[in-house]
């Protein structure tokens, strides 16, 4: 009997190393590091970026080639700006459509970051100031010494506190200390994060990302249904709160934005 070749169905690095204009890609021996940015500088959330993760994050699953993710920054933010609250609240009045197409994307994103099923590891390198779901959703979390974490763009910039935010953090930092943080806007410093288990280590600026490639070069010593197993098993109760709340957080969230000069 011929061998099937079904290699030709498998996304390939080639297929969207070059697509996503605000992140770099680079694999070397299966640990592909990614790296978010804006025109080479800290990351500033967009509209555009949402959609390019969305996809980006499915296609890192997609390839099997892929054996450990990094995920960091560059500058000195991870990701920013902190919007103003009275433009934002314009900014993101949408229209029915509008809602229902970023809802779809909204599901996505995330779930697509927990589809992948390999180890992931965040390396911070300063403050995250938007979306700070994205890099602690990771397995191992480091941090260096400048990061700090704050939800500037929900409510206190006047949304609902959606888009996973509201499961994310209070499953990780205790449900007091969730929702007063979304709802107060709070800073939590690198130490303070370090204290709450929000993160797993702290080090220098310039040793956060070749701390995760050491750590990725020991998760590839285990085989390799080992450490995909391992992933899927460690996220199972995430992806399990995503499936059950992440659409209902958006549906008010969206609703919310559809009366967002409302008071």
């Amino acid at each position: 009997m011929a061998t099937i070749d079904l290699t030709k169905y498998r996304t390939k690095l080639s297929d969207y190393v070059d697509k996503y204009e605000n992140v770099k890609l680079v694999r070397k021996d299966g640990i592909l590091e990614m790296t978010l940015h804006t025109n080479g500088d800290s990351m500033r959330w967009s509209r555009h970026l949402h959609a390019q993760l969305e996809e980006l994050f499915l296609n890192i699953g997609r390839d099997r080639e892929n054996k450990v993710v990094i995920m960091t920054g560059t500058g000195s933010e991870f990701s920013g700006p902190i919007p103003d609250p009275t433009q934002n609240k314009l900014l993101h009045k949408k229209t029915h459509d509008e809602v229902v197409e970023l809802g779809w994307e909204v599901k996505n994103l995330l779930m697509n970051l927990l589809n992948i099923d390999v180890p992931m590891i965040s390396a911070i390198n300063g403050p995250v100031l938007r979306h700070a779901e994205l890099p602690i959703l990771c397995d191992i979390v480091l941090a260096s010494e400048t990061a700090s974490f704050k939800d500037s763009a929900h409510f206190i910039g006047g949304l609902v506190p959606g888009d996973g935010m509201h499961i994310v953090m209070p499953m990780l930092m205790g449900t007091n200390r969730g929702r007063y943080f979304l709802l107060t806007g709070q800073v939590i410093t690198a130490r303070e994060a370090l204290n709450i288990g929000f993160v797993n280590e702290i080090l220098p600026q310039d040793q956060v990302l070749d701390r995760a490639w050491s750590l990725a070069r020991d998760i590839l010593q285990q085989p390799e249904l080992v450490r995909r197993y391992a992933r899927t098993l460690l996220t199972e109760q995430l992806r399990r709160q995503m499936t059950e709340l992440l659409s209902y957080g958006f549906s008010l969230e969206g609703l919310g934005m559809t009366y967002a000069d409302s008071t």
